[in-house]
Order: structure tokens, then sequence, then C-alpha cells
């Protein structure tokens, strides 16, 4: 402002009925700025903070009950592999006798009965297995870790409370002295729970593994990256280089971008009615899970990629245009390379959204009990978010656990996924 103009302004000014110079008033204007910018800043500080104490918070809750699902009570136990008994495979049958051999006052049948309850059902399927992995042990003694039933393996780790009323537990109190006299002994222990990594599904909570459900999350994932990555970079690169500007595209762009926040659970309903009430195809079948689950897909990946299209300087076209490059050329040859990072990243968040869906899955059949793991694409299958879902319906307290183990695991592989498209991003990111 010129010292003329400025001649002109008045020097004093009334505000809030007092006399004010212009100093004085712009210093006013200028504190009532900060402050409103302070606050401003403070509301989002309090906003984030608040988020992450929650999202903290839901962390802690799933950890706290899905820590113990990695490890197993066991109980050692000499068994002694009598041939007769291996050959007939009565399996359990070894496991209880070598049960019984730790308390030889207990004769009655009730008594004995209660006294195996301590065991797992599964037992004899880890007694098999150190058999065909040491076949010399037929017809002698060997120290053997058993799992432990799901009771008592929950009365172990304190998920029950001991104090409790013995109506109130699962564990009467004869069988917690039994546990107890064992612990004594040094034969209880908690170990690395392998078999929730290399078992399917089971009604026996202490059974029940996350590898049939993992398998048919993988194939599903598998089916889905196959059918959608090549379709929805095709789109994109069509819509963004050579379509058209008319009305006709126009109206495909804006049903592309109403199909991202289209319910999941409608393409569940259009797979069900599609792939297998027209098509026939098998039910609960990774194969239609990932068609299912593509269609549901194809909208994200489509928009991030024209996104990452339309990033591109135009300056790389036109250069590449005036060295005598073809449309197809610089498409191809120059722009597509160059928006690739971002194509990548916007295909994993999809697939990361993808892995964590059950409602569509659940309507084509995938929410069944599979206990065998899947060997293709086409044979029954469930999936992560399906097998949660089942889990945290039981009415056993050992699910709990498991059900949070679960979570935690496919949390861990949505961090992962989500980490590697930042990877990706930063890794072969160009910026202009």
């Amino acid at each position: 402002m010129s010292d003329a103009a400025a001649a002109h302004l008045p020097r004093e000014v009334r505000m809030n009925g007092e006399t004010m110079t212009v100093s004085a008033r712009i210093e006013a204007s200028l504190r009532r700025r900060y402050a409103a910018e302070r606050r401003f800043r403070a509301y989002g500080l309090s906003a984030i903070v608040f988020a992450l104490s929650c999202l903290a918070l839901l962390f802690v809750a799933i950890g706290a009950n899905g820590v113990s699902a990695f490890l197993q009570t066991r109980i050692s136990l000499e068994v002694e592999f009598v041939p007769e008994q291996v050959k007939d495979g009565d399996w359990q049958g070894l496991a209880k006798k070598a049960l019984w051999a730790q308390f030889p006052e207990i004769a009655e049948r009730r008594d004995r009965q209660m006294l195996a309850a301590l065991l797992s059902s599964g037992a004899g399927f880890a007694l098999r297995a150190e058999v065909e992995k040491t076949p010399s042990l037929v017809g002698g003694k060997a120290m053997v870790a058993l799992p432990a039933s799901a009771d008592v393996d929950q009365h172990v780790k304190g998920n029950v409370r001991r104090d409790l009323a013995e109506t109130e537990r699962r564990v009467n109190d004869r069988q917690a002295a039994w546990v107890k006299t064992l612990e004594d002994k040094g034969l209880v222990k908690k170990a690395f729970n392998s078999v929730l990594f290399t078992a399917g599904d089971s009604r026996e909570p202490e059974q029940a593994g996350i590898l049939g459900a993992l398998t048919g999350s993988l194939l599903t994932m598998a089916v889905t990256l196959v059918l959608s990555f090549p379709v929805a970079v095709g789109a994109a690169v069509y819509l963004e280089e050579f379509a058209p500007k008319n009305r006709f595209t126009q109206l495909i762009e804006v049903n592309i971008n109403n199909l991202a926040a289209v319910p999941s659970i409608v393409f569940g309903l259009l797979g069900l009615a599609m792939f297998l009430n027209f098509f026939g195809l098998p039910r609960s079948a990774p194969l239609v899970g990932g068609m299912v689950l593509a269609l549901m897909t194809l909208p994200t990946i489509i928009i991030a990629g024209r996104v990452a299209l339309k990033s591109v300087p135009p300056s790389i076209r036109e250069a590449a245009f005036g060295l005598g490059a073809s449309p197809i050329q610089v498409v191809f040859h120059h722009v597509l390379p160059l928006a690739l990072p971002g194509i990548l990243t916007g295909t994993i968040i999809g697939m990361a959204r993808a892995l964590g869906e059950s409602a569509p899955l659940l309507m084509i059949g995938m929410v069944a009990f599979i206990v065998n793991v899947p060997a293709g694409f086409t044979d029954p299958a469930t999936v992560m978010p399906v097998q949660v879902y089942l889990w945290s319906d039981a009415p056993e307290r050992a699910f709990v656990e498991r059900t949070s183990a679960a979570i935690i695991v496919l949390l861990g592989f949505l961090v992962f996924m989500n980490a590697l498209a930042v990877y990706l991003r930063k890794r072969f990111e160009i910026r202009w």
C-alpha cells in the first residue's frame, strides 16, 4: 500500500463499543485467527488420539483373548505301544492306559472315564503321528506329550477362574485335583499350538485350526487377482487414454463410480443368481468366491488405475509422440510403466478389502463346516472372515480365544498387504 493511500486510512475505529487504533484492531484480529487455528489443531489432534486409543483398545482386547490360543496345554505320559493295539488302531486306548497308569488307585469305570476326559479326543492322532515318524516305537515305551482337552486347557491357562463353584465349571473338583497332581509331577506344560496352523476346522476346539480357511482365502484371492487385475487395468487404460468423450463413456464412468459404493452383499446376491443358479457352478468353492470378489474389486482397481494414468505428466506423451511413437506405443511403453506403482497400490488395497469380506461369500454357501483342507479351486472351502464368524457363534469357551487368534492372523495379513502397497508406492513412485 502506498504512503498516500495509507494517509487516508482512519487512525482510530470503534470496535465492540470501544475506540481502537487500526494497528490494535489488526493485532486483535490476528490473535483471534491464531487462536482459532490453535483450536482447530487441538481438535484434530484430539480426534487422532481418540481414534488411536479406540484402535489400541480393540487390539488389546483381541490380543488378551487370542494370545493364549497360540499355546496348547499338553500332558506328558509314558505310553506303551502295545503291538496288538497299534495293529488294531486303538490309539486313544493307548493314551487312556498311559493316563490311568499315573493314578493306579482309581479303579471304578466311571472315575476312569472322568479321568480319561482330561485328554483330547485327538490324543490318538498324536500317537499315530509319533509311530509314523518313528516306527521303532512299536513294542516299546516312550514319553509323549499329548494334547489336553479344551476344558482342561482353559482351566490350566486360567481363562476359567478356579474359584468358581463346581456347577459353573466344566472341570469338576476331582478333575481339577488330578490336573493339580499332574502339574506337581511336572507333566503338564504349555507348548506352541502347531495344530492351529496345520489343521482344518473341527467340532473339538483343541483340534480346530485355520489351515483350511487360510488355504481357501489364498485360492479365492488368486482367482480374484487373475480375473480382476487384467480386466481392470485394460478398462482403465481404455477409458483414460483411448475412449472418446461422449455420453456413453460418461455413463460408464458414472456406473463404475457407483459400483464402488454398492454394498458387498449385493455382489453376493449377483453371484448366487448368476454363477450358482444360472451357470450351475459348485457351491462353496474358491472359484465362485473369487469370481464374486473380482466383480466387487473391479471398480476399485479401475478408479485407482485411472488416477495413476492421469498423474503421468502430459510431457511424457508429447515427447513420445514427437519421437514418432504410435498411440499404442506411447501408452504401453511410456505411460503405463510410469503409472504401474499407483495401479499396483490400488490393486493391493482392493485385494485387502476383498480378503476381509464375508457377506458376499455367505450368500454363495462358503459358510459351510469344512473339515478337509481344499486341494483345488473347485473343492468345498471357507475363508478366514467366515471362519471367524463360525467360531464366534460356537458355545465352547475355548473357541473364544481361537476366534481372537484367527482375527489376529487376518489382521496381520491385512497390515502386511497395506504395508506392501505403501512400500511399492514409495519404492517405484517417480515425483515430477
